[in-house]
């Protein structure tokens, strides 16, 4: 099959399209608002407002319209006192000042006429945009607490084992599957082979036509339910066509509650005689990816690999000391002695404060013990002093993930891209509940050891014929679903290994061949599409949480 440019999705079928604005976001653990004034001197009475003129955030924190009273899930008590909706959004002022990346971009109103404490929200960021024309932040949002808790707590998820991309959102709809997590429903070889593979077509879902079907809503909602199951233990059958097969299969699933292995899979490779190491790190998450990353990098270490390919392509990002480790086990002691990993810049009324905490504004160094989310504290972590890395990237490898690439690249260490532009998120926020609603704003930008982080149009690989982007050694080539991942046939990690033998490019593919599996808009059928929803802010983060 052609190249396909696609985006890592989990695939839902609605209607009619509807606009999201979760997009690649950026973050770390809840943090009380900082007060540390953001410039402009005080109001004259509290609920008052004078252009230019704010009162600390704190005099308006948790003044609420509507208290709630008892405790959260995580058991912790409400702190809501009695308030009104102009403090909440004077609350919205003052912390937008006192802690947002470009506050002084922001256009100051009267809260009291702002509309919804929400609407009045939407308006406090920047409009600017980037070089390209995108959005300078692209990443401003909120959502109840209760669903950022409910989420946050949520480690485990009713699944089979599977994520899945959509390559043709109308008829003749085309879902496939990207990668399949080990020991899962989905890899289960009960039958004499795995139930899915990278690739694996999904043509009916209980009988319903998935490809050229769905044209009620209750068939929508029956898709949804058999893809996506609400609970452990739902059963679904699916039709389905590996790749390359003429014929089709059935495929009986029974979900479990699973949660996503970080390194999903490793391989030792033999290319020009030389051992090349490969990584497929889905996730800097917290629950397990620095001990799996631990365990891989030994592997690799033992193994005597003289070069690494580092799959990254569908890593949305997560702790940020986690990626610390990760380019310290890369790179080792010498190339990163003395040398930040990340610094966080503030606005500039921060000054060597972290605006959000209150705390000195250090550095993050590169880590070189485990710190205590899986691997205990003070732990040497092992290293493969590489004076280079091959990335594999897409427009799914974000915030955390390129945090690793520019991290790396300011302590001289020499990063190939194959693959595509990275979404290109040096920022980050940490997410503020004020009476029920959690916020994210905007509050610092990532820079290396060498103080650069604008990459705001991403990464890309050098041969690109994008304008935009922050360009690096490599080769820019599609993402194939004809082999598994670590398959040294797959087309990014082929690509790798032959740059690295010979230094060129394979001819780029049009992005109309890239796509052309999928049909012309012309040529479908018009029909109920699949919209995919973005993934979870906090999926695609700058998670700067460290054990307690």
């Amino acid at each position: 099959m052609g190249d396909i440019s696609v985006n890592l999705v989990r695939v839902v079928f609605v209607v009619a399209v509807t606009a999201s604005l979760l997009g690649c976001g950026g973050g770390g653990g809840g943090a009380s608002s900082g007060s540390s004034g953001g410039g402009g001197g005080f109001t004259p009475t509290p609920g008052g407002w004078v252009a230019g003129v704010f009162q600390a955030a704190s005099s308006f924190k948790d003044k609420c319209a509507a208290v709630r009273t008892g405790t959260d899930i995580e058991g912790n008590g409400f702190p809501d006192r009695a308030g009104t909706a102009t403090d909440e959004k004077n609350w919205l002022r003052s912390w937008t000042r006192e802690t947002y990346l470009w506050n002084t971009e922001v256009a100051d109103s009267n809260p009291a006429l702002g509309g919804t404490r929400l609407q009045y929200f939407d308006t406090l960021k920047t409009f600017a945009t980037t070089a390209s024309g995108k959005a300078k932040d692209d990443f401003h949002f909120s959502e109840p607490t209760t669903e950022y808790l409910r989420r946050r707590n949520s480690a485990a998820s009713a699944s089979y084992g599977a994520e899945f991309v959509i390559i043709s959102p109308t008829v003749p709809r085309d879902v496939r599957v990207v990668f399949t997590e080990p020991a899962s429903p989905a890899e289960d070889m009960s039958g004499g082979q795995r139930k899915l593979i990278r690739g694996t077509r999904i043509l009916t879902v209980n009988g319903i036509d998935l490809v050229n079907g769905g044209a009620t809503q209750a068939e929508i909602d029956a898709l949804n339910a058999g893809l996506f199951p609400a609970n452990a233990g739902t059963t679904t059958t699916f039709t389905v066509q590996d790749p390359g097969a003429s014929g089709s299969r059935t495929v009986v699933l029974t979900s479990q509650n699973l949660v996503a292995k970080a390194v999903n899979r490793t391989r030792v490779l033999t290319s020009g005689g030389q051992k090349v190491g490969y990584i497929l790190f889905n996730t800097f998450s917290p629950y397990s990816s620095e001990t799996e990353l631990v365990t891989a990098v030994q592997q690799m270490q033992t193994e005597g690999v003289q070069d690494l390919v580092l799959d990254l392509r569908y890593n949305g990002g997560g702790l940020l000391a986690v990626a610390s480790q990760l380019g310290f086990m890369v790179a080792g002691d010498t190339q990163t002695a003395g040398k930040t990993f990340e610094l966080l810049r503030f606005n500039a009324a921060a000054g060597n404060r972290n605006p959000v905490t209150g705390q000195i504004n250090d550095p993050v160094p590169f880590y070189r013990t485990g710190l205590g989310f899986s691997v205990a504290d003070g732990t040497p972590l092992p290293s493969l002093n590489l004076p280079r890395v091959y990335v594999l990237a897409t427009g799914d490898t974000c915030s955390a993930s390129e945090a690793v690439v520019n991290g790396l690249r300011g302590a001289g260490v020499e990063v190939v891209l194959i693959g595509d532009k990275t979404c290109g998120k040096p920022y980050g926020f940490y997410p503020q509940d004020n009476c029920g609603e959690t916020y994210y704003s905007i509050q610092f930008q990532g820079v290396n050891h060498l103080g650069f982080g604008d990459y705001a149009d991403g990464f890309i690989p050098n041969n690109s014929a994008s304008a935009f982007g922050v360009r690096l050694p490599g080769c820019v080539v599609g993402d194939d679903f004809g082999h598994e991942l670590g398959d040294a046939s797959e087309r990014l990690l082929q690509t790798a290994l032959s740059y690295r033998a010979s230094g060129t490019c394979p001819t780029p593919v049009s992005s109309a061949v890239r796509s052309s599996s999928a049909g012309s808009a012309t040529s479908r059928v018009p029909s109920i599409a699949l919209e995919a929803p973005e993934r979870w802010i906090m999926d695609t983060n700058r998670d700067m949480r460290l054990p307690h």
